[in-house]
């Protein structure tokens, strides 16, 4: 969405307005992406394009303008009225919609041609001032005038021209394609596109060959026969076939091999781009997603293109050790091609996560490993990464070290204060021995040592986090004293201090925000509350088409919650989540996690 400049939206005409079909309207919203629609399948039992209109207006808060309107409809539909024309197009059924004819508006519709038509006007007329004077005024508009109204207010978002058919017949796409050259935006249309130069100033590039080479990387692809492809968006200049282009975000240049203009499953080889052109290069090597291209003497880096958090993550591992390499390679791969999907290796336990954007996304993917390369997995749900804390100081709590077997034993004796630094700041040290109870060349031991018993918490074995530990006495033996021993002191003293300490379990906080349609937002609020999540706030959808709720959530409570939401709301609610804080556990979720670690 992020590169295009126009979108035709398809609606099913007894579906209408579908889950997904909202989902990518909030997409286009969000770039502010020029739309038209077409209501397809006009053939099918029940069939009803002003239906689709209704459910446009009601679910996405659209403003559909109908140019066309349906003649007939299920086995009858055969054509459509053009209400710019004011003309009847008719289809031929032997040809498979192939060929078609112009006629008169059938008498039986002419009435109805003529109110859509009045509607259509109108709405074109607010397209300039020049239009409504002259409407207002009692006089006709052209063709040309009407079609240019059109065209400004699709271009500026303001309404979205709309027409039928039936693509599997061809009836109606030809019309469709003619809308698209007339009403949808060139990229002349497009403002110029913004970027930041080397020295971080704004710089600007206008759709035109003349300037210099600009370009977006929005999608990758591995190919069987060419490797990978490198789809781009020309914004600016010409790109060459052989020619050197350097990527400001990698920092790095790169040399175009092929550009091939893709038609399908069809390639094309070209000899170059220009501004405006959407193509795949073949040869980039250090190119991903949301990448600029750019000359290496006109350097700028356009906006990044913006890509969902995952919001669900699976344990993964290869069903044989053989495959280990094999799944590794298809992971980075996959998640080259997809910047939805992540990969990640969790060093507590040193399972491979992966994350998606739900149980389907994160299905396919594995669907994908076994048939593109070959690799079986096992998949499982990974465990939460909790955190320990202590909510209490206690002073002059002492370990000591003492072994004495023959020969040379073993001294360290520390006493440390312990207590609760600030969420987020982590572990602090500080020493505060005076006279030298404890010589200098001990005290990184003593340190190292706390730092090795911040890994495993005496609760659950939870790496601890958010404490500030006082070395403020202690005392040494000249002959038995050692780094070895002091550290081993130091673990002692800091885990009786935790004990001592108050120490609670932490749980991560994840902060979700859920857009859904305003029938639904009870239900979902409801079911967040009873994930222990917090209500932090409800809006209504910039562009309309529902609510937005926002909450925190822990993370424990939202395994499965896309299958969960996707049930409760038809399918028609979305959802992201990112990490926001670790809280402290209730006392009965604590004591649960402490007997799941104990088994």
């Amino acid at each position: 969405m992020r590169v295009l400049d126009g979108a035709v939206m398809v609606y099913d005409s007894v579906g209408g307005v579908q889950p997904q079909s909202e989902t990518v309207w909030r997409q286009a919203n969000k770039y502010q992406v020029p739309r038209l629609a077409f209501v397809n399948k006009m053939d099918r039992v029940g069939a009803n394009f002003f239906r689709v209109r209704q459910m446009m207006i009601d679910r996405l808060k659209a403003n559909p303008v109908p140019i066309v309107i349906p003649i007939g409809a299920e086995d009858h539909f055969s054509g459509v009225v053009d209400l710019i024309r004011m003309q009847a197009i008719l289809w031929d059924d032997a040809t498979q919609g192939m060929t078609f004819r112009f006629e008169a508006i059938p008498a039986e519709l002419q009435a109805e041609a003529d109110e859509w038509r009045e509607k259509m006007v109108e709405a074109a007329a607010e397209g300039s001032e020049a239009l409504m004077e002259k409407y207002l005024a009692g006089e006709a508009l052209s063709e040309a005038e009407i079609t240019a109204g059109l065209r400004a207010r699709t271009i500026a978002g303001e309404i979205q021209p709309m027409l039928c058919g039936s693509a599997f017949r061809n009836k109606g796409v030809q019309r469709m394609l003619d809308a698209v050259i007339e009403l949808m935006p060139s990229p002349l249309d497009v403002p110029p596109m913004a970027g930041h130069d080397e020295d971080d100033h704004i710089v600007v590039r206008r759709a035109d060959d003349e300037e210099k080479f600009s370009a977006l990387a929005f999608k990758l692809m591995t190919d069987p026969f060419v490797g990978q492809l490198t789809f781009v968006r020309v914004y600016s200049g010409v790109l060459a076939k052989g020619s050197s282009v350097y990527n400001p975000v990698k920092g790095k240049k790169e040399r175009i091999g092929r550009i091939v203009q893709m038609h399908a499953n069809d390639r094309k080889d070209v000899d170059e781009l220009h501004a405006g052109d959407i193509a795949a290069c073949v040869g980039l090597k250090d190119v991903t997603t949301g990448d600029t291209l750019c000359d290496p003497d006109a350097i700028i880096t356009l906006e990044r293109m913006v890509f969902p958090e995952p919001v669900i993550a699976q344990a993964i591992e290869p069903k044989t050790k053989a495959d280990q390499e094999k799944m590794g390679i298809a992971l980075q791969r996959l998640s080259s091609e997809d910047p939805s999907f992540r990969v990640r290796t969790d060093e507590e336990s040193g399972q491979t996560i992966i994350y998606g954007m739900g149980e389907l996304h994160l299905e396919i993917i594995v669907d994908r490993m076994r048939r593109e390369f070959g690799v079986d997995t096992n998949t499982g749900k990974p465990q939460v990464s909790y955190r320990e804390t202590i909510r209490s100081k206690v002073s002059d709590v002492e370990g000591k070290f003492v072994r004495q077997s023959g020969g040379k034993g073993q001294y360290g004796h520390v006493v440390l204060t312990v207590e609760p630094n600030e969420a987020g700041k982590g572990f602090e040290f500080f020493d505060e021995i005076k006279g030298g109870v404890v010589p200098g060349e001990y005290i990184p031991a003593v340190k190292k040592g706390i730092q090795e018993a911040l890994n495993n918490g005496i609760l659950a074995g939870f790496p601890v986090v958010d404490v500030k530990v006082h070395l403020t006495f202690g005392s040494y033996h000249d002959v038995d004293s050692s780094e070895q021993a002091f550290r081993m002191a130091a673990i002692f003293g800091f885990k009786e201090a935790c004990r001592q300490a108050n120490p609670v379990i932490l749980e991560p906080i994840m902060k979700v925000e859920i857009e859904t349609p305003e029938e639904y937002a009870g239900s979902v609020m409801g079911d967040l509350s009873s994930r222990r999540g917090q209500l932090q706030g409800m809006e209504d959808i910039a562009g309309g088409g529902g609510k937005e709720i926002h909450a925190k959530v822990p993370l424990s409570e939202m395994f499965g919650y896309s299958t969960t939401l996707r049930s409760m709301t038809q399918g028609r609610a979305t959802f992201t989540m990112e990490f926001s804080h670790y809280a402290e556990a209730p006392r009965s979720v604590a004591d649960e996690i402490i007997s799941q670690r104990a088994r």
